[in-house]
């Protein structure tokens, strides 16, 4: 069998973009890739707006939740193969100690959550 790589997308509140993040890697890496996400200061909800969009390409939303990085450099947590961050204040920060030694990097996008307009804008 071959290897599935764990991935970790963070954000700082992980509300939208390492929500998003996670649900994209894990229905486009069709089973090579397990995502996760976290924020370096979960606020605690998910983004309607992100649980839509995941909805649409048909990933499961129920267990989606705003998590602290906090849980992935606990023991017992899956080691990382790979940690990206998506925003540029949580690339920043001084990130957790990731066991496993993953390869890091920044890939930043702008906060959906933070965009104005109506919804259809």
């Amino acid at each position: 069998m071959d290897k599935v790589y764990n991935v970790l997308v963070l954000c700082t509140g992980n509300s939208a973009r390492s929500i998003m993040g996670e649900g994209l890697i894990n229905v486009m890496g069709k089973g090579r890739f397990k995502a996760y996400s976290a924020g370096s200061h979960p606020g605690g909800v998910v983004n309607p707006f992100a649980i839509e969009q995941l909805k649409a390409i048909g990933y499961p939303t129920d267990t989606l939740r705003s998590k602290s990085w906090d849980e992935f450099s606990a023991p017992g947590s899956p080691v990382m193969d790979f940690v990206f961050t998506v925003c540029d204040k949580a690339a920043g920060e001084t990130c957790p100690y990731w066991p496993g030694h993953p390869l890091t990097a920044h890939w930043g996008f702008e906060d959906p959550a933070a965009a104005q307009g109506s919804d259809e804008e």
